[in-house]
C-alpha cells in the first residue's frame, strides 16, 4: 500500500511538457506547456528571458491570486524540455508571517547576470519591489535585495536597455489610481531615478507598459486600459525621460494585461486579448492574438494562440538571437503555455 501510494504522489509530480499538435498557421513553430502537474494549483503573470544556456521563464504560484502561499517559480528550458519548476522566492517576513508575491519580470544583463524583479505585499496597492540575481543562467539566486522606498522595479513586462546605457524600467502605481511612469537605472538595479507619472488616472486610467523602439531614438509604449475598452499609447523622443499625454489606441483591451516587443527587422509584435468588451472587473481574456507591425500604429494578425472560452492572459514575448518570437501566457489561471512563431512565415 505504501508502494502504491509512493507511486501516485511520482506521477502527480512530474513535470513533463506536453508538446501540442502543430497549428496550420506556418508562423506557430511549437506549442507546449511548460509543465503538466505542479504542487500549486494556480499559476499567472508569466516572463522570460534567453541566457546564454537557453530560455528561462518564471510566474507566480500558490493557491490563487493574493494568498500568501503565493511564491516565485522558474523553469528553464533544455534542448528536450523544460526543467521541473522551483520556486526562488517567497514573501515570508523577518517576524514569520508570509504575504503573496506578485508579477516576476525577468532581465539577462548582455554578458552578465540574469535579474529576476518580483513584488511581495497583500495587494498591488501597497505591495514593494524586490530583486534577486543569478550567476548561473537561472539556477541559483541570490538572497532578495529590496529597492528603495518609491521603487517598484518593472511592473509586469520587461525592461529595455537603452543606447545610453540605461535600463528603462516601465513601471505603475494602483496606490492612486492607475498611473504610468518610469524607472531607471545605469548599475543594474544597484541605483535607481524615476520619472514623474505621465497621466493622472482619473480619465485615463492605465498600468503594464510596454517599451518598443522606433527610428530616430523615438519610444512608444503600449498600456494596459482600465475603463477605455483600449490599449492606451504614449510616445517618448528624449530617452524616456517625458512623454506624450496618453491617448487611445485602436487595440481593443479588455482590462486586460498585454506584452509588445521589437523585433531585430524594426517591426513591432504584439500579444494581446482582442476584444473592447471591459465585463465586471475584468472581460472575457480570449481570445489572444498575435498581431505585427512596420510603424507601430496599424497591426495585422500574425497568429490566434487561443479563442476557446477560458481565461488566456498576461503574456510575455520576447526574440531569441535565432529570430525566432517567443510567446509565455496563463493558460486557465492552471498552466503557463509556451508558443515559439517565426515571423518571417505568414498565414
Amino acid at each position: 500500500m505504501k508502494k502504491h501510494w509512493l507511486l501516485v504522489l511520482a506521477t502527480l509530480f512530474t513535470f513533463t511538457p506536453k508538446v501540442l499538435a502543430q497549428s496550420d498557421n506556418p508562423a506557430v513553430r511549437q506549442r507546449e506547456f511548460i509543465y503538466e502537474q505542479a504542487p500549486f494549483p494556480e499559476c499567472h503573470a508569466s516572463t522570460l528571458a534567453e541566457t546564454p544556456q537557453g530560455i528561462v521563464a518564471a510566474w507566480f504560484g500558490g493557491t490563487e491570486e493574493r494568498h500568501p502561499d503565493v511564491g516565485i517559480w522558474v523553469s528553464s528550458r533544455t534542448k528536450t524540455n523544460w526543467t521541473t519548476p522551483v520556486e526562488v522566492a517567497n514573501g515570508v517576513q523577518p517576524d514569520g508571517k508570509r504575504l503573496p508575491c506578485w508579477n516576476p519580470v525577468l532581465f539577462q544583463v548582455p554578458k552578465g547576470e540574469l535579474i529576476l524583479f518580483y513584488k511581495v505585499g497583500p495587494s498591488p496597492s501597497t505591495w514593494w519591489g524586490l530583486l534577486k540575481r543569478s550567476k548561473d543562467n537561472g539556477k541559483t539566486w541570490s538572497a532578495a535585495e529590496k529597492l528603495p522606498d518609491g521603487i517598484l522595479g518593472p511592473i509586469k513586462n520587461k525592461p529595455v536597455l537603452l543606447p545610453s546605457g540605461v535600463l528603462l524600467c516601465p513601471t505603475s502605481s494602483e496606490d492612486n489610481n492607475w498611473r504610468v511612469h518610469f524607472e531607471m537605472t545605469s548599475d543594474w538595479g544597484k541605483t535607481w531615478t524615476r520619472t514623474p507619472a505621465i497621466n493622472d488616472g482619473v480619465t485615463d486610467g492605465a498600468i503594464q507598459p510596454s517599451v518598443l523602439f522606433h527610428p530616430n531614438g523615438q519610444l512608444q509604449i503600449l498600456c494596459r486600459s482600465q475603463k477605455l475598452g483600449f490599449i492606451q499609447e504614449s510616445w517618448s523622443k528624449d530617452g524616456g525621460k517625458t512623454w506624450s499625454k496618453l491617448e487611445k489606441t485602436e487595440l481593443p483591451n479588455p482590462n486586460s494585461g498585454t506584452d509588445a516587443v521589437t523585433l531585430k527587422d524594426g517591426r513591432q509584435v504584439l500579444v494581446y486579448n482582442p476584444t473592447t468588451r471591459t465585463g465586471n472587473k475584468n472581460g472575457p481574456r480570449t481570445p489572444l492574438d498575435v498581431a505585427i507591425s512596420s510603424d507601430g500604429k496599424t497591426w495585422k494578425t500574425l497568429a490566434v494562440l487561443e479563442n476557446e472560452p477560458g481565461e488566456y492572459s498576461y503574456p510575455a514575448v520576447i526574440q531569441t538571437e535565432d529570430g525566432l518570437i517567443h510567446v509565455t501566457y496563463t493558460w486557465k489561471r492552471q498552466r503557463v503555455r509556451h508558443v515559439v512563431l517565426d515571423a518571417s512565415k505568414r498565414p
